[in-house]
């Protein structure tokens, strides 16, 4: 059985916009395409041809893996969240124990992860180590190139 994706409200309303655009506007852009590119001729010499059938089968792809995530999604309500422990959604301040650093995620489903901002994965090795742990806990996160490192988890918030 698939499992569920758990998805913030704006991320739910950014993949279901994204997934409208693609299957109206991005199928006609491509037919488009597709349409002028085989007026140039023969197709087995068309670089044009190839490039939009490539890009319609990518806009597909991304269509069905679009398609997968909003029927799997669990809206999270943020309102629900306590801050008495780590959850899904929650927003966390650790302090690296060896190297005297703060940092700050939050805690969401896999599609939506973007370490460059400061969200990471409930099933990353530091997501999953964070996941149930209260504020003074100090966790040991195994990573997986064999390295462990140790956080103090400071603040959780909504």
């Amino acid at each position: 059985m698939a499992q569920e994706i758990l998805l913030t409200a704006e991320a739910y309303r950014k993949k279901t916009e994204e997934l409208e655009r693609l299957k109206t506007t991005g199928r006609d852009e491509i037919a488009e395409r597709i349409k002028e590119a085989r007026s140039f001729g023969d197709l087995s010499e068309n670089s044009e041809y190839d490039e939009a059938l490539n890009d319609q089968a990518k806009m597909e792809a991304r269509i069905n893996q679009l398609e997968n995530e909003v029927k799997l999604a669990k809206i999270l309500d943020e309102n629900e969240l306590s801050t008495d422990s780590v959850f899904v959604g929650s927003k966390v301040k650790i302090r690296d124990v060896d190297y005297d650093e703060i940092e700050e995620y939050q805690i969401l489903g896999e599609s939506q992860a973007n370490p460059d901002e400061g969200i990471i994965s409930d099933r990353s090795a530091v997501g999953k180590a964070l996941i149930g742990r209260k504020v003074g806990d100090i966790v040991k996160v195994s990573l997986p190139n064999g390295n462990v490192i140790t956080y103090e988890i400071l603040e959780i918030s909504k």
